[in-house]
């Protein structure tokens, strides 16, 4: 009998986990992402970062460092823009991308040495604890829903229980770990997922990092909704992971595993290190911030009428009020 964090490590992370090797995005793999819906989603972030550089807050020779890039996709698109919105800055910026498995390194460095040549600079790292900078513009896109968490759950005795597995079953028993009652006294949570791994990723982050802006895209919101968030997906059908009847030794390791992100507990890692410019927005209003719909426009001057409006279409998903557009979060942060 393993906790569930460890269970869900193994899933993803362990020994032919699920994202050990490359898994296709999209129509026909398991999930969309924003990154798989349009360019101009790299293409916003890509106009942000160069305000943040325009209006002083980082240098020109800042590294651009994504953590858990997949394919290399995201950093593409923000390097693409770049070149076409302020060139010259691609002589000065340095990229990074925090890998865990060797085989997608490779992937993501052949991506991009096939895109860009050796127009930019760039270095791979395992984990954060290797990261040592002075400046950095950091992305993390979907990220903080791939740490372990654990499941509790408040039982008739109003006893705080914490989800093990034992053959692919799982099983509530009172929790006795002080950090998870500790937590979920503090956030006031009675159900659903406590991701206690953030901290120690911020902490290093923060360590590791002088000067950094940090923007995360993900799942959840500010509260725990105090219910059971974790969901498998597989080709794009979604398995709450409490459905009757689910397989979950099938699903094991050839599925994606998830969860909503507690966004005002990943807010407190920075704040207990001192961070106070901290910004939470939905992804409508960040992109829209970010100029999306400005970009749209120096599309729209340059290309004909039809790639312009089947662009629009793609930006409009990112957008949606009842879709992407407000099921995403942010955090925008500056330390």
């Amino acid at each position: 009998m393993i906790e569930f964090k460890n269970y869900f490590e193994e899933w993803l992370y362990g020994q032919n986990g699920y994202y050990s090797n490359y898994k296709q995005i999209g129509k026909d793999g398991d999930f969309f992402t924003s990154v798989s819906t349009s360019s101009f989603f790299g293409g916003s972030i890509a106009k942000k970062i160069i305000s943040s550089i325009e209006e002083g807050f980082l240098p020109s020779n800042t590294t651009i460092l994504e953590i858990g890039a997949h394919h290399g996709y995201l950093l593409a698109d923000i390097i693409q823009f770049i070149y076409t919105l302020k060139p010259k800055l691609l002589e000065t910026l340095n990229f990074a991308i925090i890998e865990r498995f060797e085989n997608l390194q490779i992937q993501q460095k052949k991506y991009l040495e096939e895109s860009f040549g050796n127009i930019i600079k760039l270095k791979h790292f395992n984990d954060i604890s290797e990261v040592k900078l002075e400046n950095a513009y950091i992305i993390a896109n979907e990220i903080f829903d791939a740490f372990s968490c654990d499941l509790v759950y408040t039982n008739k005795e109003n006893i705080l229980q914490q989800a093990y597995i034992s053959n692919h079953k799982i099983e509530f028993i009172d929790c006795v770990d002080e950090e998870i009652l500790n937590h979920c006294k503090k956030y006031s949570i009675t159900k659903g997922e406590v991701a206690l791994s953030y901290k120690d990723f911020v902490d290093t982050l923060c360590k590791n990092i002088t000067h950094f802006e940090f923007l995360t895209f993900d799942y959840g919101d500010r509260f725990p909704r105090n219910d059971f968030s974790t969901r498998v997906y597989e080709k794009h059908a979604v398995y709450s992971i409490f459905e009757e009847n689910l397989n979950l030794e099938k699903l094991y390791k050839n599925s994606d595993i998830t969860y909503d992100v507690h966004f005002n507990y990943l807010s407190d890692c920075f704040k207990e290190n001192g961070i106070k410019d901290i910004v939470f927005n939905t992804q409508l209003k960040s992109l829209v911030e970010f100029g999306i719909l400005e970009l749209l426009e120096i599309l729209k001057a340059n290309v004909n009428e039809n790639t312009y409006l089947k662009e629009t279409q793609k930006i409009k998903v990112l957008l949606e009020p009842t879709g992407m557009g407000d099921r995403f979060k942010t955090l925008n942060i500056r330390k």
